[in-house]
């Protein structure tokens, strides 16, 4: 049985993905978070009991925290999340996104490697390739070209990795995916606060005209593509994992409002975010003949199941919308 870290498993995508860890048997978890604005243990909290699970709470960036987690729980399998992931918070303040993304993973990967780590999986994303055209889509060969500070923190820690396989020939690979979607998202993110703000009667801020371009995965896809590549793939490669949904913004607004029987009128279009680029699209062709991987879930099959959690689960919803998230909410868009 192996023990696996998985750092930053209260946010969004780790609490997923540990929760398909729990369910597939044969592993022992340890969820390393900080529990800063977006890391909700209640988002784990069917799982809390489990056996096979313990949760510490700590920072990445702090080199004797991340050795006490070694040395009490000896993991022989890292799976990174832990990130500084909203790009508008970026662009009001980059800091918080340097020290957690890319210190924090140098920190991560000097304790893995002198622990004798096995397998170090680093989850990043497809914006650290910047923008595309009208055509095309990101393979693992585009060049790194962020425009968002939240992007270039993430292709900092991606080189990071990339270093410490060249450099010491340690075992760790690096997944990059597109927009994720799905139960437990920090209602921050597009599609959960458009679902939120629509079942309130309130506007939907859309940045610019909303043509932007966004490639969507649900998160349980997204969690077994990190699996396989975990369990299958190839020590220093780069794996792209998409979910072959590419969408306009104003698309995917107007499809959650006809989902929720909510007008189009809500809509508000906002001025539009610093740097926002056009278009993102992932080439998953490495994953799929490689690791034998294919996205099980349609996009509007899933949106329609993410709207029903969302409306479900609306404790859970009024929880993570309190205190500073609305502070943060009301100055992000009020002002405009």
């Amino acid at each position: 049985m192996s023990k696996i870290l998985v750092t930053g498993g209260a946010g969004f995508i780790g609490s997923n993905f540990i929760r398909l860890l729990l369910q597939r048997g044969g592993h022992q978890v340890v969820n390393l978070d900080a529990l800063t604005y977006a890391g909700n243990l209640e988002s784990l909290a069917d799982v809390a009991n489990e056996p096979g699970y313990a949760f510490v709470k700590g920072d990445i960036a702090e080199r004797d925290q991340v050795e006490a987690v070694f040395a009490a729980h000896r993991p022989s399998v890292v799976v990174h999340f832990a990130a500084e992931s909203h790009v508008d918070r970026s662009v009001l303040d980059a800091s918080a996104f340097v020290r957690t993304n890319v210190m924090g993973t140098q920190v991560l990967l000097d304790v893995a490697r002198a622990n004798g780590v096995e397998r170090f999986v680093h989850v990043s994303t497809d914006e650290v390739y910047g923008s595309l055209g009208a055509t095309g889509k990101f393979t693992e060969s585009t060049p790194l070209a962020p425009n968002s500070p939240y992007s270039a923190s993430k292709t900092g820690s991606d080189l990071l990795v990339r270093a410490a396989f060249h450099t010491h020939g340690f075992p760790c690979l690096t997944t990059r995916c597109s927009n994720n979607y799905g139960p437990f998202q920090f209602p921050e993110k597009l599609i959960p606060l458009m679902i939120l703000n629509a079942l309130d009667g309130k506007s939907l801020p859309v940045y610019g005209d909303g043509k932007n371009v966004r490639d969507w995965i649900y998160v349980t896809d997204h969690c077994s593509g990190i699996l396989a590549v975990m369990e299958r793939g190839r020590d220093g490669e780069v794996y792209n994992i998409g979910g072959n949904a590419e969408k306009q913004n104003i698309e995917v607004v107007k499809t959650l409002l006809g989902l929720l029987g909510k007008g189009e009128e809500l809509i508000t279009f906002v001025k539009d975010r610093p740097g926002h680029d056009l278009r993102y699209a992932i080439d998953n062709t490495k994953i799929r003949s490689e690791l034998g991987w294919e996205p099980a879930h349609s996009f509007d099959t899933a949106l329609r199941e993410t709207v029903d959690w969302y409306r479900s689960n609306a404790a859970w919803c009024g929880s993570v919308r309190s205190g500073a998230y609305r502070d943060y909410y009301a100055r992000q868009y009020d002002a405009r």
